[in-house]
């Protein structure tokens, strides 16, 4: 079902909290589907210093958000925006197909804190970032 790394991900979350002074800040999910992603970045010169989450849903969307977490933390933000589900999936060893959503829900958060920090500095982030889509899995 889950594989190690993700159970490890989702026992012993890295990176939980909230960071008062976070230049930037993404929210994605839907209650209703169940999984809401919030995480906050501290950006200086350019490079993602700290990073936290807070998120609310079942233990992939836990997992995804603490790997997504390590995966961007010290990184420049344009290699932040490199980050994919499929990368977040490959360094948690796999996720079973029904909590894919998770890991896109995980790149959009990050994609989306992203966003608002740009949009802070009064620049435009959809030429950047993109345009950050609704999980097609919240849709129910």
């Amino acid at each position: 079902m889950y594989t190690q790394k993700v159970m490890d991900h989702f026992t012993n979350p890295r990176n939980v909290g909230e960071i008062e002074d976070a230049n930037g800040i993404g929210e994605v999910g839907n209650a209703k589907c169940g999984d809401i992603m919030k995480i906050y970045l501290k950006i200086n010169n350019g490079v993602i210093e700290d990073v936290k989450f807070k998120t609310f849903g079942c233990g992939a969307a836990i997992a995804t958000s603490s790997m997504a977490t390590e995966m961007i933390k010290g990184a420049t933000v344009e290699d932040a925006l490199k980050l994919t589900n499929s990368a977040v999936v490959e360094a948690l060893e796999g996720l079973p197909p029904a909590k894919i959503h998770c890991s896109v829900l995980a790149e959009q958060a990050v994609k989306a804190a992203i966003a608002d920090y740009y949009t802070k500095m009064g620049i435009d982030p959809t030429p950047i970032v993109g345009e950050i889509k609704d999980c097609e899995a919240c849709h129910i």
